[in-house]
């Protein structure tokens, strides 16, 4: 039941990776330019409260959480986020290997 879920779950993930990945190839048709959308955008745009807590809560576990490496997280376009995301779910759901050299039945 949980493995349905993950794989649901991905599979979902990477249609909307597909989707924000149309959407930036539109812009960039029509702005004649590579254009994307960083996920610091779109996490500020769905998020507000919370995205503004993020800096200083890194901050306070560690000074190198957020710069360089949140920073370097949240210039990437968002369609890789959620694309890595999807895909580590598709993993987790997926059916265990069978045991080399047992019987299957």
């Amino acid at each position: 039941m949980i493995r349905l879920l993950f794989r649901f779950l991905g599979i979902l993930l990477l249609a909307a990776a597909f989707a924000a990945l149309i959407i930036d190839g539109t812009k960039s048709i029509a702005a004649n330019a590579i254009i994307y959308t960083p996920t610091a955008d779109t996490a500020a745009q769905v998020f507000p409260d919370k995205f503004k807590l993020l800096q200083p809560a890194l901050e306070h576990i560690h000074p190198l959480l957020w710069n360089p490496g949140m920073t370097a997280i949240l210039r990437l376009p968002v369609w890789i986020i959620i694309a890595v995301f999807g895909m580590l779910c598709l993993l987790l759901g997926r059916k265990p290997r069978p045991k080399i050299g047992y019987s299957r039945r």
